[in-house]
């Protein structure tokens, strides 16, 4: 099984995707840590664009191969990247989970992007006028949702481990 998990930053998918592979010992890829990892080794000039994205495609795809079920943590805002993940499941012959974390409290929200600590060396933390800004297209089919102003991460894995 492939479970994308997509959202912007602060809303706490990291959190209850983190969770939820060590709940099920899934594979964890986190496209920051790839992103900043590619940025560290000096070999893009710019921005790292799709390339952390096509990494941990290909990643997830040969640990769906092994059996593995993955765990994928991003952003995951435009309908190219979500069309990539499906043809990943698909070539492994797996099933695609969507979920999309979102915090509908916009005080709560606010407060989590402007005190967030980074757990990815080198990764700057996004303020909140980067967040409103951030470049986020609507589903074409709507994703299994999970609103973490309602709902604890542990809640959440609990949820999304009886689906």
């Amino acid at each position: 099984m492939l479970i994308v998990f997509s959202g912007l930053p602060g809303t706490g998918k990291s959190t209850i995707a983190k969770d939820l592979a060590a709940t099920t010992s899934a594979v964890y890829l986190r496209i920051d840590t790839i992103e900043q990892a590619l940025r560290n080794s000096g070999a893009f000039a710019q921005d790292v664009g799709r390339s952390g994205y096509r990494v941990a495609n290909e990643l997830a795809l040969s640990n769906l191969r092994l059996g593995h079920t993955v765990v994928v943590d991003c952003v995951n805002p435009v309908n190219e990247s979500r069309i990539a993940w499906s043809e990943v499941a698909s070539k492994a012959g797996a099933r695609l989970v969507n979920i999309q974390v979102i915090c509908s409290d916009k005080n709560e929200y606010q407060r989590r992007v402007e005190t967030r600590k980074i757990d990815v060396p080198g990764l700057t933390p996004p303020t909140w006028q980067s967040v409103l800004d951030h470049e986020y297209e609507a589903w074409d089919e709507a994703p299994f949702c999970i609103d973490t102003a309602v709902v604890s991460p542990t809640q959440a894995v609990s949820i999304i481990t009886r689906q």
